[in-house]
């Protein structure tokens, strides 16, 4: 075990396949190359095993909520849920709060009740579903409840895919929109998901400009990386970048053999793929 530490993983088992709960079709699984036989989930026992083959000793499982239930296509992952996961596996996995900005209050007590009942250790959140960009006024209030409960807050950015097309969504959240986030909340940690891609020079400068901007290598294969992005990982910004794949989109063994392909200095590496992590995610058992 290396003790790397995923900060992007989404539950991707038979019971979530069914449920609806992981937003992908088949022409989207088709177009990551996702081999056939995974289409129908893994167990949790089957992915532990992986993880264990790639050396990750920590995933924080997603409590994904997408849309506002209210419209149609979206859908979500019970809290209680990846609590349970959790619960079972305390030593390898840890949960993250999904936010749906349109449930006000009851959103609010949500998310405090994630961290401060179920062990939660940060807040996500997907724009796009919402059709919201990062400096909308209505995710202001999670935003201020996050630095409440101490804890940070990802959401993907860049350009968002058709995972599905049933719902076929806008990329609202270009890294940039960080900036007056960062600028009115200096004491969030935010982390940009999903690199950037294609705005990757905007995530840079955001995580350059403001000290509480984080990014992760996420969705993409490392060997895929824009060039600035690990240039940046291996020098000036290597406080800054965290380690994800956001599973089942990247398969963790391939994400950490191309990690280390990269050619990262030592020190980088270990930044990237635990200390980063550690740092940011302040809930996270030492």
């Amino acid at each position: 075990m290396s003790g790397y530490i995923d900060i992007v993983c989404n539950i991707y088992t038979p019971e979530a396949v069914a449920n609806g709960w992981t937003g992908l079709d088949d022409d989207f699984k088709r177009q990551v190359r996702m081999p056939p036989e995974m289409f129908g989930g893994l167990s949790m026992e089957e992915y532990l095993r992986k993880m264990d083959r790639a050396g990750i000793e920590r995933s924080l499982l997603i409590a994904v909520r997408a849309g506002d239930m209210n419209v149609k296509h979206s859908w979500e992952i019970p809290y209680r849920v990846i609590a349970d996961i959790c619960r079972a596996h305390p030593d390898r996995f840890s949960g993250l709060a999904g936010i749906d900005q349109t449930r006000g209050m009851q959103g609010l007590r949500d998310l405090t009740q994630a961290v401060e009942e179920y062990g939660f250790v940060g807040a996500h959140w997907y724009p796009h579903w919402f059709g919201s960009p990062p400096d909308c006024a209505q995710i202001y209030p999670y935003y201020a409840k996050c630095c409440e409960l101490d804890v940070p807050i990802m959401m993907q950015v860049g350009q968002n895919l058709v995972y599905s097309k049933e719902r076929r969504l806008p990329s609202v959240a270009r890294p940039i929109l960080l900036d007056q986030v960062a600028i009115d909340f200096p004491d969030l940690s935010v982390i940009g998901i999903h690199i950037g891609v294609p705005w990757t020079d905007e995530m840079i400068a955001m995580c350059w400009k403001h000290s509480n901007v984080y990014t992760a290598g996420d969705a993409y294969a490392p060997k895929h990386w824009p060039k600035q992005y690990v240039r940046y990982a291996d020098s000036y910004g290597s406080h800054k970048v965290l380690f994800g794949t956001d599973w089942p989109v990247i398969d963790p063994e391939r994400a950490v053999a191309e990690v280390a392909d990269l050619g990262l200095r030592p020190a980088s590496h270990a930044k990237m793929m635990r200390e980063n992590a550690l740092t940011v995610f302040k809930k996270l058992p030492r």
